[in-house]
């Protein structure tokens, strides 16, 4: 068959035309950049078209979250209000390992292709939706969708770019993140107010219409015929391990106690078929995930490296702005942005690494540093108490975000180049998946560790400042948040908003005392991670020479 280049289509040059300097490689990534260091515009438009993907997977809960006063208020059923959000995010996290296998047996382009409409079509009906059961399932059909698109970006960018490359696009993607996290609640906002709640669902239909013209018209990937039947039962056992491990950490001290039956069932129903899926994927001839990738010793820390890292940032997204609001008196309407100074270190540094890592294709000492940054600011934050100013909180979640911009974008950099190009889907959606399983677990265990400090904290004080209820506060607090805010908490008494105050601040203490710990272990990890050259490089290889590392993407593969 002909090697044909991703972009053009054009057949690819070979060893020969390499040798005269041809501008297109054979290796399936990106031609060179013009002479002023600019990537070819076909790249560029497919980069925009890949950041309006991740813009719309990411921003949708953002957004959604502040519309959920208006849409129960007008669609009922407050009892089920958790599924909105826990219905996509089951079906993003059990749909990943697919969309990722799917990629490398099918084809890149149309999977994810078929992502972005699937997602389109459940924003839409998300849209339309009548009752809370109807928007619960359309919710879970736009989740399927997002899995799709968060893995086939990464997945492109591994067969477009080499990795020599990739860093230069690290701040891109950084930046994304940044906008999706501050710009995702105020936009919520506006939107409800101003156009009604059913367009938090619909503004993401042009955006998703013009990342699907764009990458129809200009990405042009060599097609695969996959042979291979898909692995069914592991496909089952996957998803059952995986949404019987997320249930527990969405349910697990909320819907139900730890202890429960409930809880219990579900911790070893996932482990139970986890176990068996492992059995399962020694036997198959196509496995949904070939273990043979955990051989990479790289591969296999970063993954770990990429689970804590989900753990300890979304343990410190969700708890930051608790402590902000209740105890430094800050606005909820712009939660976001009191992300600002992690978000803003992450992005920078992240931009800074990647162009590092284009320049000198050095990566070793990145995950060590990104790890003491991390450990450092997370032990700062710490300490915090009633008596925290403001700057010195953002100096912290300064530090924290530098060290997140170290290893973000680097833990996927790393296990992409740990594989071959065959299995470039499975090796960016472990990747996610990793990260995405540590951020439900780690909300989850800081969140019972809070509620335990914030209970003990409010027992301990007495209380008896006439708010009766538990501990004698009348405060109740969940995982996600306390159920007060700040508006109601300037209602009450002195005493007991003292009180409430200085439990919040112990509670925050524990979070960050154990998340340090947590990130103990990353920081330990990246000093085991080996500089394996990253495949590409900054320059055309030399007359008569290719570049070793890069492995040929073949039509038909």
């Amino acid at each position: 068959m002909t090697e044909q280049h991703p972009t053009s289509g054009r057949p690819a040059a070979g060893p020969g035309a390499a040798g005269a300097g041809a501008a297109d490689p054979a290796d399936g990534t990106a031609p060179p950049p013009d002479a002023a260091g600019r990537p070819p515009r076909s790249i560029r438009v497919i980069l925009i078209a890949l950041s309006i993907t991740i813009l719309l997977a990411m921003l949708d809960n953002m957004i959604v979250a502040t519309a959920m006063p208006t849409i129960v208020g007008e669609l009922g059923g407050l009892a089920h209000l958790s599924w909105v959000v826990t219905a996509y995010t089951l079906a993003t996290a059990a749909s990943t390992p697919i969309w990722g296998k799917l990629g490398d047996l099918y084809g890149r382009k149309g999977i994810y292709l078929a992502s972005i409409v699937i997602f389109l079509a459940g924003s839409v009906t998300s849209g339309a939706a009548q009752t809370m059961g109807q928007l619960i399932g359309f919710r879970a059909l736009q989740g399927l969708g997002a899995g799709g698109l968060l893995v086939g970006t990464m997945a492109i960018i591994g067969e477009l770019i080499p990795p020599r490359e990739r860093g230069k696009y690290q701040g891109m993607f950084a930046s994304v993140m940044a906008v999706a996290m501050i710009g995702g609640p105020l936009l919520g906002g506006v939107i409800t107010d101003h156009l009604g709640w059913r367009w938090a669902f619909y503004i993401n239909v042009p955006l998703g219409a013009a990342a699907l013209i764009m990458v129809t018209t200009v990405l042009h990937l060599p097609r695969r015929r996959g042979h291979a039947r898909i692995d069914y039962p592991g496909a089952v056992l996957l998803t059952t391990g995986i949404v019987s491990l997320v249930l527990v950490t969405t349910w697990g001290g909320s819907e139900y106690a730890w202890g429960s039956a409930t809880i219990l069932g579900l911790i070893a129903l996932g482990v139970a078929c986890l176990a068996l899926f492992l059995f399962v994927e020694t036997r198959v001839p196509e496995p949904l995930l070939p273990l043979h990738i955990f051989r990479s010793g790289n591969f296999s820390l970063v993954t770990w490296i990429g689970f804590l890292l989900g753990f300890v940032m979304f343990g410190s997204m969700i708890f930051l702005p608790l402590f902000q609001q209740t105890v430094q008196g800050a606005s909820a309407t712009n939660s976001g942005l009191l992300m600002l100074p992690m978000l803003l270190s992450m992005m920078l540094v992240s931009l800074v690494v990647g162009r590092i890592i284009t320049a000198t294709g050095r990566y070793r000492w990145f995950p060590v540093a990104g790890g003491a940054l991390i450990l450092t600011g997370l032990s700062l934050l710490s300490t915090m108490d009633t008596g925290t100013g403001r700057l010195a909180t953002g100096v912290f979640m300064a530090l924290v975000g530098a060290g997140m911009g170290f290893l973000m974008q680097l833990t996927m950099l790393i296990a992409q180049n740990s594989v071959e190009m065959k299995d470039m889907g499975v090796a960016s959606s472990t990747a996610t998946l990793s990260r995405t399983l540590g951020g439900s677990f780690g909300v989850a265990l800081l969140g019972a560790f809070f509620n335990h400090r914030v209970g003990d904290s409010l027992a301990g004080q007495g209380a008896a400042a006439g708010t009766g209820g538990d501990g004698g506060q009348g405060v109740a607090v969940t995982e996600t948040g306390a159920q007060l805010d700040p508006a109601s908490l300037a209602e009450l008494p002195a005493g007991a908003r003292a009180a409430y105050e200085t439990a919040v601040a112990a509670g925050t203490h524990t979070v960050f005392l154990a998340a340090a710990l947590v990130s103990v272990l990353a920081f330990a990890a990246g000093w085991f991670i080996k500089e394996t050259p990253l495949r590409g490089a900054s320059t055309p290889p030399a007359a008569g020479t290719e570049a070793e590392e890069d492995v040929p993407v073949r039509a038909g593969a």
